[in-house]
């Protein structure tokens, strides 16, 4: 039976209820178990870095995950709903680091030892998986929380060695030297796809430089650069070989430099007097020799004297600088290519810690960047410097440590991406669905810009790289398991742990010479490990039956962010090893920021924690806000007053259910024993209208779900809850429940406004699983205890077609439009929405409003609170209809007019409804139940008063539900009770409100 709700929805109490018999239930298993035949869809879940805490973003993530799976769960698929977590990689490394003061590698290695630091970053990964799964299970979301995958077990550790194995059997994994991204804090490389978006704004010095021509006197190549801490390195000058170079003559000295960038570059260097000898194609000046200006500075320069010359290449750009690009093989990406063709040395004498090594002579020893001024003053004195000044500008930074990166050569691992990039893009366009659409352009054109990918990392808490290098003659084995390790290794091998520094022990036996194989000491870069998820989760290939099931994923999501890195990086290694790509659909969703759109940050001091919203409104409040808020793929702007106007909504949804509970109660409605034929021939033009609607805003919301569209489908219901079910269905039928007989009126209002309810809490239980799930309990399930135990096992609700009724929703549209402006006008007359008028006038801008009117006629009329409706179309003359006295209101379907003369008798209404509404505060403040009838005492000052208010006893008697009503002098009302007295428009008014014995 249903029993009246609790009258406030307290949060608190609520969620920690609910969450508990969740669990004591085992309500999630159950609906697990009711869809275990079904058919299956495999969710993909991006593992999060298990390093600290969640913030909002990563709740964010959850949370717009959970609603889709709970969509699907109720759609009637088997959803595998496995939760991943990125153990290995910098994200810990650094937070370890933090923790145990280290400062340089040599720490880890001569203080810390590499198997304690492995040992208390598998422990931090431990204990920070354990925290924030229980963050999310405080968000409400359900995954399988017991049977998640970790990254660093062993079975995905040979996971990802199947993989490498697999592309070195295709000839993709090759070992080479190139000029990449390196980290000098972390002293590891890293990949072109970890540099993307991780650019900020820094100042750095900028020069220009002479380098002097050797045979021809006083004649100077004109350079600049961002980057003195690279001229030790310099070996040659490049420019384009069909741009026109000009000299020119300052002085008693010749300049060659770009003839477009002349005029630019003299004024920035200040010179006024300047004449521009000649000019030729950068090609005519191939060859040309100079003498490097740092050759004292760094002696090991002299061994490349022959090299110190005029270059030519395509990449050189007029956009800055002056056209000619001083040249560092070991330390540009596009220095290192074209060194390539001409031969030149790969001179990198930068350690992996960022300092200069011996061979940078008298710079040795110095970090680079604080060798910039050094190498500035050395410029200035040998009269090689120009100019020194400095720039603001983009700059690549590391992704985990936020440390400046260098460009420098080193031998590295690579896949080659290259050679699979046309089958990416043509896998990619085929099998993947991007939403948002333009994401896919965003996408390829990352793919196609990319180079190979360097996968190899000079770290520790790392999947190992598989691979050993004979110590005689160099040949590479590649190893795909453990079992493959035991069978080759020289020694025995135990079922050890394969991360370092034990996988490192083990010898091989070489397959070519005999000799003894040792693994190369680096690890795979942590996106490999995510990028292998698809399969890897699925502990394939170990175990290939689930992966033969479900594989590609149906569905991902994650952060803009992740465009180029995990959607990239799981599209490279699937296309590796299946020629396929691993995912069907992928969800891009924004970031979350303050409400001025900046990154939350501690030193900003906007940081808002999710526990912070949780704790004073609800999982359910910050859910719905945040998947209401925006479109995913747009970044969310947070903001407080946004939480509170879902707080708002989610209290008018609580009074809704607590309407419908208490009066249902007190009529003792069972929805099993109704005759719905009789009811339907009962029903009025607002149930069907709402009845209409239900259906309309499930169409609405099934199609933005199936679209990923969670802020359309959000926003639906609430307006549909706001505006539809208690701003207007409730109003309309408020006076209907009032009814003391069983009338089928009444009846039917039930009717509809339980199916409302019923299907409501179906489209609103991914986004608000607890509340939807208490009302679920007291409303449905009260009634038909066979029924599943939770919302959560309930189908989703399907559309009934032909209950749908565009003609009606749009003419309830117009009623409300009219009954709006109707407001409006009485405001301006200064006339309260309760008190009833003698005439109201509309007139509807088109023939098709007016059509939709007829038969809302006199629902319009109780709702503009007037005794005769006056309904007229265009055309009409709306002045002849309507006298002096009248106030005027235009809406967007027509205008509305409002007779402002109040007789005796309307005046008697009035009076009567404003008594009523202090009557209903009184019985409010007494905590009287809605049944409950008492008695009354209406005390009056004037004789003019009693008079009207005679008129008015069953009116007052109905609408209070009393029994004894009395209307007497204000002197004459004592008594116990509650007593009060009022001013009302003037006029005081003593009432007492008495209690009846039970």
């Amino acid at each position: 039976m249903i029993q009246p709700a609790a009258k406030v929805y307290d949060h608190k109490k609520i969620e920690s209820e609910v969450q508990e018999w969740w669990r004591i239930s085992g309500a999630y298993e159950k609906v697990k178990q009711m869809r275990s035949g079904a058919d299956p869809w495999y969710f993909l879940d991006g593992p999060p870095y298990a390093s600290g805490a969640i913030h909002l973003g990563t709740a964010w993530n959850k949370i717009i995950k959970d609603a889709i799976l709970r969509y699907k769960t109720m759609r009637g698929f088997n959803v595998l709903r496995q939760p991943g977590w990125d153990c290995h990689g910098l994200p810990i490394e650094v937070k370890v680091e933090e923790k145990l003061g280290v400062q340089t590698k040599k720490d880890i290695e001569q203080k810390i030892g590499v198997e304690n630091f492995i040992q208390s970053c598998k422990q931090w990964a431990l204990d920070h998986v354990a925290l924030m799964t229980e963050q999310f299970k405080r968000l409400g979301v359900w995954m399988d929380w017991d049977n998640s995958y970790v990254t660093f077990t062993n079975d995905y550790i040979e996971s990802a060695w199947w993989t490498l194995k697999r592309a070195y059997e295709r000839g993709l994994l090759q070992k080479d030297m190139r000029v990449i991204h390196w980290c000098p804090r972390c002293e590891t490389a890293l990949a072109e796809h970890e540099v993307r978006g991780e650019y900020h704004d820094v100042r750095d010095p900028s020069l220009f430089a002479r380098f002097k021509l050797r045979d021809r006197p006083n004649e100077y190549l004109l350079i600049w650069t961002t980057t003195p801490w690279t001229l030790p390195a310099d070996v040659a000058v490049c420019i384009h070989p069909e741009y026109e170079y000009a000299r020119v003559a300052v002085d008693n000295d010749t300049y060659i430099l770009a003839r477009f960038l002349v005029e630019k570059v003299m004024g920035e260097l200040g010179v006024g007097e300047y004449r521009v000898l000649d000019s030729v194609k950068g090609k005519v000046l191939e060859g040309l020799q100079y003498e490097h200006p740092l050759l004292d500075e760094v002696p090991k320069q002299r061994e490349y004297m022959n090299h110190h010359r005029v270059i030519c290449g395509e990449h050189v750009t007029l956009e800055e600088g002056t056209g000619c690009v001083h040249t560092a093989p070991g330390h540009g990406e596009e220095d290192f290519a074209v060194g390539a063709r001409y031969g030149l040395p790969v001179f990198s004498p930068v350690g992996p810690g960022g300092r200069f090594t011996e061979e940078a002579g008298k710079y040795s020893g110095m970090l680079v960047k604080e060798a910039d001024s050094v190498i500035l003053d050395d410029l200035q004195r040998k009269g090689a410097l120009v100019k020194r000044d400095s720039i603001t500008h983009s700059y690549p930074h590391c992704w985990r440590c936020q440390t400046p990166l260098l460009f420098r050569a080193t031998d590295q691992w690579f896949l080659r991406v290259e050679e699979i990039k046309p089958s990416i893009l043509e896998k990619n366009a085929e099998r993947v669905r991007w939403v948002p659409e333009w994401v896919a352009t965003r996408y390829v054109n990352g793919v196609e810009s990319v180079g190979d990918w360097c996968i190899s990392r000079q770290r520790y808490w790392g999947i190992p790289l598989p691979i050993w290098v004979c110590v005689q003659c160099k040949s590479v084995m590649v190893v795909g398991d453990l079992g493959e390790l035991k069978s080759l290794s020289v020694g025995q091998v135990d079922d050890i742990d394969l991360h370092r520094p034990h996988v490192d022990q083990v010898v091989l036996r070489c397959a070519k010479c005999g000799g003894e194989s040792k693994r190369v000491p680096d690890v795979l870069d942590v996106w490999f490990d995510s990028g292998i998820a698809s399969w890897a989760s699925l502990g394939y290939p170990k175990r290939s039956e689930l992966f033969e099931k479900l594989w590609p994923s149906e569905f991902i999501t994650e952060g803009e962010d992740q465009v180029t890195k995990w959607f990239y990086s799981q599209q490279v290694v699937s296309v590796v090893v299946f020629n396929e790509v691993p995912y069907k659909q992928v969800l891009m969703h924004g970031f979350a920021l303050d409400e001025h759109g900046r990154k939350m940050s501690k030193s900003l001091g906007n940081v808002v924690e999710p526990r912070e919203v949780i704790d004073k409104y609800g999982a359910d409040v910050l859910r719905f806000y945040m998947l209401s808020a925006n479109p995913p793929w747009e970044d969310l702007k947070f903001n407080w007053k946004g939480i509170e106007t879902v707080n708002r909504m989610l209290n008018v949804l609580w009074n809704v259910h607590v309407f419908a509970t208490t009066y249902m109660f007190l009529d003792d409605f069972d929805p099993n024993k109704i005759n719905l034929d009789l009811v339907r021939a009962n029903f009025l033009p607002e149930d069907l209208w709402m009845i209409s609607r239900t259906n309309s805003v499930t169409r609405e919301v099934t199609k933005a779900f199936e679209e990923f569209d969670l802020h359309h489908a959000s926003r639906a219901i609430a307006n549909f809850v706001l505006e539809d079910l208690s701003r207007w269905y409730v109003r309309l039928v408020r006076e209907r429940v009032w009814i003391e007989k069983n009338d089928p009126r009444k009846l039917a209002a039930y009717v509809a406004l339980y199916q409302a309810l019923h299907i409501l809490v179906r489209l609103l239980a991914p986004f608000m699983p607890h509340v939807n799930e208490v009302i679920y309990r007291e409303l449905a399930k009260a009634v038909s205890p066979k029924a599943p135990e939770s919302v959560h096992m309930l189908p989703w609700p399907s559309v009934e077609e032909g209950a749908i009724d565009i003609t009606l929703e749009q003419g309830m549209s117009v009623v409300r439009g009219f009954v709006e402006a109707g407001a409006a006008a009485r405001q301006q007359a200064k006339l309260k929405l309760r008190w009833p008028v003698h005439k109201a006038i509309v007139q509807t801008s088109t023939h098709e409003a007016r059509t939709h009117l007829k038969p809302l006629k006199e629902l319009l009329r109780v709702q503009l609170n007037c005794k005769e409706l006056v309904l007229i179309g265009p055309g009409e003359d709306f002045e002849k209809e309507m006298p002096e006295g009248f106030a005027l209101m235009q809406t967007e379907f027509g205008k509305v007019a409002i007779d402002t003369k109040i007789t005796p008798e309307l005046k008697a209404e009035c009076l009567a409804r404003e008594l009523v509404r202090r009557l209903q505060t009184m019985r409010k403040e007494m905590d009287l139940g809605m049944e409950e009838h008492v008695d009354v005492d209406v005390g009056v000052g004037t004789e003019e008063t009693l008079r009207l208010l005679a008129t008015q006893q069953n009116y007052i008697s109905r609408e209070v539900r009393v029994r004894n009503l009395r209307i007497c002098r204000a002197g004459e009302v004592a008594g116990e009770g509650c007593l009060k007295d009022w001013n009302i428009d003037g006029n005081s008014f003593r009432l007492l409100v008495k209690r009846l014995s039970a």
